[in-house]
């Protein structure tokens, strides 16, 4: 009753005008952002970042929340209507949800992915609102070497799962870790790499590093890339699925939502990971499998379902545990560290006005998303006729604007161009940025709680191996780098997650 209680205390704050305006504008920007191809919630993310530094904290979050999960309503359109995915996650998408138009169907594939998508987001709000409180106060008994721990474990899962190769994933890890201990050190406060530069002092800021990252390496590779946006010219009608419809996609949402709920809270799992293994399961439970890819609702449904999901399970290691699973949920932790705010067990404490509100306005926030995906289906599909060359230039703008005005400094500006060509490289030879983020983020917190244990331990490391959850992890984290090179030991080719072509 307690949680019900502070539910209704939650709705109270995303309630309030201010906070339902940001949750509206947040879903708006998302859905948006999710519909345009080539841009994604993370690069929308780091753009707006510094348009919420004069926003209450609980808004802000409300806001960048809105985006994330947004994102992953309106990426579905583009890939039904146009077979791009507007975002990663709608990857799948694309394989029945664009055939599924050809045959005249577009009306029902968008119906049931909204729909799908707000049962699935709803039922993981279900799961972010009980489990959450519980996680939060087993949280409390940990201390510095089960934060080290946990950490070095959530950035080795991330470069497990990463899309190229796992050396490649591990030096932008470790790419990440250098940057991240650039400034004053917390402890001894001594100043590390600033090269006598004044502006490193402080170390390098959030915000430059995404928005080039993301923002500017995008622009960058959109120039270069000519997306054919030929959409399929079929009238978008019949958006309410047929109870034939509901009886074939019922149990494809139901298994959607569990395995990207559970996949969402997990490191380095996140909404792309998720889409592909409901999507997987779904054809392997299908009694058609053979017809996956030519049309079948399930394959819109389940992966919808799972994205959906993974974005409000994705949630919950942040806010209890401090600890985000991916990058979308490291920049949310930069954007609550620039608020003062710290994320973990005691934020249900210290700040349960920010839990409980975000936590409500996702509610809020899932009804909304439904009205703006299925009537004003044709002013996305206008949308999506912009032009690039209009549309590059007013975000570079965005970056420059918002980069400058954090601390008014031209350096933080360099930062972000620099970070823009280091983006721009890093895609062109295949290094994913999510890694060398999540180090970027961690690696401080993660420095700060090994110097914490080692102060407790008078300098001796066996204090991670005497104490058994940070044991455990470490040791899980070991286990994960040494995986790749068991077939190494065997005499065979060590596989797609370790090579030796760098290059």
């Amino acid at each position: 009753m307690d949680t019900i209680h502070q539910l209704f205390m939650g709705f109270a704050v995303a309630l309030e005008p201010g906070n339902l305006f940001y949750c509206f504008l947040g879903c708006l920007i998302g859905t948006l952002v999710g519909v345009l191809p080539g841009l994604g919630p993370t690069a929308a993310m780091s753009l707006l970042l510094p348009a919420t530094y004069h926003v209450p904290p609980v808004s802000a979050i409300i806001m960048l929340a809105g985006i994330f999960y947004g994102a992953m309503y309106g990426g579905s359109t583009t890939s039904i209507l146009v077979n791009i995915p507007g975002e990663a996650a709608s990857v799948v998408t694309c394989l029945d949800g664009y055939q599924m138009a050809r045959q005249g169907k577009a009306g029902r594939a968008l119906g049931i992915s909204a729909f799908g998508s707000f049962i699935a987001g709803t039922f993981g709000l279900l799961g972010l609102t009980f489990m959450g409180p519980p996680l939060a106060r087993a949280a409390l008994k940990f201390g510095p070497p089960e934060y080290f721990s946990l950490m070095v474990l959530g950035m080795v899962v991330l470069t497990f799962l990463s899309s190229s190769s796992m050396i490649k994933a591990l030096m932008m890890a470790a790419f990440g870790l250098l940057v991240g201990s650039i400034g004053t050190d917390t402890v001894t406060g001594t100043t590390r790499f600033s090269f006598g530069i004044t502006d490193l002092m402080d170390g390098v800021g959030l915000v430059p590093v995404v928005m080039g990252l993301f923002g500017i390496s995008e622009m960058l590779l959109n120039i270069e890339t000519k997306i054919d946006r030929d959409i399929f010219k079929t009238p978008v009608k019949g958006l309410l699925p047929t109870w034939a419809d509901w009886m074939q996609s019922k149990w494809a949402i139901a298994r959607g939502t569990v395995l990207g709920f559970f996949l969402g809270i997990l490191p380095g799992g996140g909404a792309v990971l998720s889409s592909f293994v409901a999507y997987a399961v779904e054809k392997r439970c299908s009694k058609y499998p053979e017809k996956f890819g030519t049309g079948v609702i399930e394959g819109v449904a389940a992966p919808e379902a799972a994205n959906t999901s993974a974005a409000q399970g994705s949630f919950i290691p942040l806010l209890t545990l401090g600890i985000p699973s991916n990058v979308v949920m490291a920049m949310l932790l930069g954007a609550l560290i620039i608020h003062g705010v710290t994320p973990g067990p005691l934020l249900l404490t210290q700040h349960p006005e920010i839990f409980w509100g975000v936590t409500a306005s996702m509610y809020l926030g899932n009804v909304m998303l439904v009205v703006l995906n299925l009537p004003l289906i044709g002013l996305w599909v206008q949308v999506l006729k912009v032009p690039y060359p209009i549309l590059m230039p007013l975000i570079i703008l965005f970056c420059l604007i918002g980069s400058y005005t954090i601390n008014n400094s031209v350096m933080d500006v360099v930062f972000m161009l620099i970070f823009g060509l280091v983006g721009y490289g890093m895609k062109k030879l295949k290094y994913d940025a999510p890694p060398f983020i999540l180090a970027f983020v961690l690696g401080p917190m993660m420095e700060y709680s090994l110097k914490q244990s080692l102060i407790y331990s008078r300098g001796s490391f066996m204090i991670f191996l005497t104490r058994p959850i940070a044991a455990i992890g470490l040791a899980a984290a070991l286990i994960l780098l040494l995986l790749p090179l068991v077939p190494m030991i065997r005499g065979r080719r060590p596989g797609a997650t370790l090579e030796s072509d760098i290059g």
